[in-house]
């Protein structure tokens, strides 16, 4: 990942100036949820990384280069996203674009970075259409939800013996990308999705679906939505005597879903795609902690950590050297 990173982000002294790139900055521009349904996402990506940033600023940042972040509010809005990507690739003229949340607004936005050749680096969202086909603009720091979900439907049927598993989804992409995984998983099994419920992004109108659900009868439902939504759907679930096994990929946010769902979310599995924040044995673990006390942020979680794991990949890219050159591609340049 890194060393595909180095061929278009390679950096040294000597540089060329390029798009976002100056003598004394590197120009990135970070477009997610800081308000709405889904601001915990957005607002955990970027303490974590702007924790990493400070601390590598006040290191003398990337070859003398400091990183400016750029960041907009979207609130999970793929219009919005579509606008304020404009003003950043066009009016601010960023190098990169860093640490977008979410499969529709990265589906949105994708003609745009397709066509101007801006690199579109560690997007928050395991969906394949930022995978496959590999883009070469495209650098994922994240596992896939395929990943997530081949990891959840195995758990359930061979550790807890489920055999037969619907899905909650969110209705846009987001939710058919997870429900894709599901799927995938459930047919190299020979099983099929037993039972199926939707929720419009946005709201918590999660009635329809558990209903759907709840006459389907499945012993364990796979979730795929925002924090709010999917606590909702398990409150309203086991108020009403329904109780499968409940799962969530990790894009919910888990911090903000257990904190949600209450003493409601006793025996909900979340996987993850990060190592525990709050293990300190972990070498990047224990840089997060000390960077992020460093910015008075003392709550640690999965969104955060991702973050910051994020802008150390990135930085990583940029401070190693390309093998064959040693010039900055602008984005024109590096599109053909």
């Amino acid at each position: 990942m890194v060393l595909a990173l180095t061929t278009a982000l390679a950096f040294s002294p000597r540089l060329a100036v390029a798009d976002g790139v100056t003598d004394t900055e590197i120009k990135l521009g970070m477009c997610n949820a800081l308000t709405g349904s889904s601001a915990a996402l957005g607002t955990g990506v970027k303490a974590g990384a702007s924790a990493f940033f400070s601390q590598l600023n006040a290191a003398g940042g990337v070859n003398g280069r400091k990183i400016n972040l750029l960041s907009y509010d979207d609130a999970y809005d793929p219009p919005k996203t579509v606008a304020q990507t404009s003003k950043l690739i066009e009016e601010d003229q960023v190098f990169a674009l860093f640490g977008y949340v979410g499969t529709p607004t990265a589906s949105a936005i994708m003609p745009q970075f397709f066509k101007s050749g801006i690199p579109f680096i560690a997007p928050v969202t395991g969906a394949e259409l930022l995978r496959n086909p590999v883009r070469k603009n495209v650098f994922n720091v994240r596992a896939s939800y395929f990943d997530e979900t081949e990891g959840l439907v195995e758990h359930l049927t061979t550790d807890l013996g489920v055999k037969t598993i619907g899905v909650f989804i969110q209705e846009d992409a987001y939710g058919s990308a997870g429900e894709a995984g599901v799927q995938k998983a459930l047919h190299k099994r020979g099983l099929a999705e037993a039972g199926r419920g939707t929720y419009t992004r946005g709201t918590v109108e999660v009635t329809a679906g558990l209903a759907a659900l709840k006459a389907a009868s499945p012993e364990a439902v796979i979730l795929v939505g925002s924090y709010k939504a999917c606590a909702a759907f398990v409150k309203q679930a086991k108020a009403g005597g329904f109780k499968p096994v409940f799962c969530n990929v990790s894009f919910v946010g888990t911090s903000a879903l257990i904190q949600e769902m209450g003493a409601e979310g006793e025996g909900v599995y979340i996987s993850q795609v990060m190592p525990s924040p709050w293990d300190a044995r972990v070498a990047i673990v224990k840089d997060y902690q000390t960077a992020m006390k460093a910015a008075s942020q003392n709550d640690f979680d999965y969104t955060s950590l991702e973050g910051y794991v994020s802008a150390a990949v990135l930085t990583q890219g940029l401070k190693r050297p390309a093998r064959t050159s040693i010039v900055i591609v602008s984005s024109a340049q590096w599109k053909g």
